[in-house]
């Protein structure tokens, strides 16, 4: 389904990078993410190496700047003179346009199937995931805060993204990820819920 050579380039080059980056855009978070966008794309005709590409490249561009680091991500995608021996410029600016839309608070649709696919494994929705993501962020760029502190963060962020009235886009609309959202939504309703888990998760991480 992926080029051999294609596969051992990202794997040998790209993903390494980020073990560099905060525990909720790590090793851990990308291989997720590489897992959700080959799943999803089961059900679609695409391109398995092209998917496998954006989704390895889609947070890649971090360093350069948290804000625009989806457009820095496209731009690395496209410059990367290895990419340029096996896709066309065509491929290239489809898998770059997929990068750029992977943002969850993107308002635009996608501009390809692509951008769909990455846009909706990159929502990682896995409850525990998302709150133990949401630690790490906090760790990462808030250190004085106490345990309360990160843990209001956690119910906000829950709040903001993943409530009824949230910013979070799901654009294939799959069964599993409506499933985990009214999971956190009903977890939303009953917030002594996700201080049991914000317990557990800390726990580990401290």
């Amino acid at each position: 389904m992926i080029k051999p050579e294609i596969a051992n380039y990202i794997e040998t080059n790209i993903i390494p990078q980020y073990l560099q980056f905060d525990g909720a855009h790590n090793i851990t978070h990308v291989t997720n993410v590489l897992a959700n966008s080959l799943e999803i794309a089961e059900s679609f005709d695409v391109d398995f190496s092209m998917v496998y590409v954006i989704a390895a490249y889609h947070d890649i561009g971090l360093p350069l700047g948290r804000d625009e680091h989806h457009k820095h991500s496209a731009g690395m995608l496209l410059s990367d003179k290895k990419l340029q021996e096996w896709f066309s410029p065509e491929e290239l600016k489809i898998m770059a346009e997929a990068v750029e839309d992977h943002r969850a608070s993107r308002e635009d649709e996608p501009r390809s199937i692509y951008g769909k696919i990455i846009a909706d494994a990159d929502n990682d929705l896995e409850y525990e995931s998302i709150v133990l993501r949401c630690i790490q962020h906090g760790l990462a760029y808030y250190p004085k805060y106490n345990k309360e502190q990160y843990f209001a963060r956690v119910v906000d962020h829950l709040e903001d993204k993943y409530g009824y009235n949230g910013y979070l886009k799901t654009w294939l609309n799959s069964d599993h990820d409506r499933r985990v959202l009214q999971e956190i939504r009903d977890k939303l309703e009953n917030p002594e819920d996700i201080r049991t888990d914000f317990d557990k998760l800390w726990e580990v991480l401290k």
